[in-house]
């Protein structure tokens, strides 16, 4: 239950880091970083077995 939420989760960040709108061209690699971060730890739970 608790990986279907964060793949919801992730997808949704996904697709708001995208630069698809004019306000969000000037936001920079902040929405994209942020994902990056949020995958490297949903990696190293998954390594560890605690997801």
């Amino acid at each position: 239950m608790l990986a279907t939420v964060l793949i919801v989760v992730v997808v949704l960040m996904l697709l708001g880091a995208l630069p698809r709108w004019p306000h969000s061209r000037e936001w920079g690699y902040y929405p994209s970083g942020g994902l990056g971060l949020v995958l490297v730890i949903l990696v190293i739970l998954l390594l560890l077995g605690r997801l």
